[in-house]
């Protein structure tokens, strides 16, 4: 079965007061999104990915004025932030009011909280009476979706309606920054390079670790995996070492593989917002293919890259 898609934020916004599901485009990824103050709708979230209830949600937001009724306060290095890239891929972590239902923070006394730099969600936002929590519409620990097509193949049947915004600008999730101490952590590299958030706050600590029980979304160790064997490393090696009958090959660049194999190039002229564009697309192809196992290389571990290559060791991880 699935889901109804169209454009109309009249049908998104009255199945969202219903207390249903509604996949959001943003200029990331497509969201699961879900009235972020209604427990119960929350609670249908995390069935319909079969998400665990450890990992906690982004809420997403029309304005920074709207940011401040669901906090306790907004440091001054936050309100610069939010000020400089809302809207865009950015989330800013911060102590939240009693209104945020502890299901969606997991417990914790934090809260995510972004304005998604896409024409459709905005609209969708400003209409509602109420903020959406929305992490990636798709199955818990696979590729994020940066389609309508993508969450209609996979969770169509658990949504009430697909909000078609087109292909995502930017193709990975937001950057997530706290801060402890008074000092600024990012806990998830992402859309919003590390270097630009520095150039507008200053330094910012990098902690990006793994856990079995996450401070932000986006920690857990195994995560954005396609379902096919991956391997990460140089792909020569581990052509040599692996010794795959068809193997599929991910690649920074345009390069010569052996055959048979199914080879993909992030960016053929190294363009590493290219990449990122493209990073899930190509894992999902990797899936609808006849291949014994993906091998693939980290990409230039600058800027964007730095978000890239988080998600393809996600993906190569043995474990969660």
């Amino acid at each position: 079965m699935s889901a109804s898609i169209g454009q109309s934020i009249e049908e998104a916004k009255r199945h969202l007061l219903e207390g249903h599901l509604v996949a959001v485009p943003t200029e990331t990824v497509y969201g699961l999104a879900a009235n972020a103050l209604d427990g119960k709708a929350v609670a249908g979230i995390f069935e319909a990915k079969n998400r665990p209830q450890f990992d906690p949600l982004i809420v997403h937001v029309s304005s920074l004025e709207n940011a401040a009724e669901l906090l306790e306060e907004i440091p001054p290095a936050a309100s610069t932030l939010a000020k400089k890239f809302w809207p865009g891929p950015l989330t800013i972590l911060l102590p939240k009011r009693p209104v945020i239902p502890d299901l969606v923070t997991a417990g914790l006394g934090r809260v995510g909280l972004r304005n998604p730099d896409h024409p459709l969600t905005q609209q969708l936002l400003q209409a509602l009476p109420f903020p959406l929590a929305a992490p990636s519409a798709n199955p818990f620990g696979y590729v994020s979706p940066t389609t309508a097509q993508h969450v209609n193949d996979q969770l169509g049947s658990k949504i009430s309606y697909i909000l078609d915004g087109g292909s995502c600008r930017i193709g990975i999730e937001s950057t997530i920054i706290g801060w402890e101490n008074g000092d600024a952590v990012i806990y998830r590299l992402g859309g919003l390079s590390t270097e630009v958030i520095e150039e507008a706050i200053g330094p910012v600590r990098i902690q990006n670790h793994s856990s079995s029980r996450p401070e932000a979304p986006g920690q857990l160790l195994r995560h954005y995996a396609p379902k096919k064997k991956f391997f990460l490393g140089d792909i020569d090696t581990l052509l040599h070492s692996v010794k795959p009958k068809n193997p599929g090959i991910l690649s920074f660049q345009k390069r010569t593989v052996p055959s048979p194999s199914f080879h993909q190039a992030l960016s053929e002229r190294g363009d590493l917002q290219e990449a990122a564009k493209n990073l899930f697309t190509m894992l999902r192809e990797f899936d609808r293919h006849n291949i014994d196992c993906v091998i693939a290389e980290e990409v230039p571990n600058r800027g964007l890259g730095r978000a890239i290559n988080d998600r393809l060791r996600r993906a190569a991880s043995p474990e969660y």
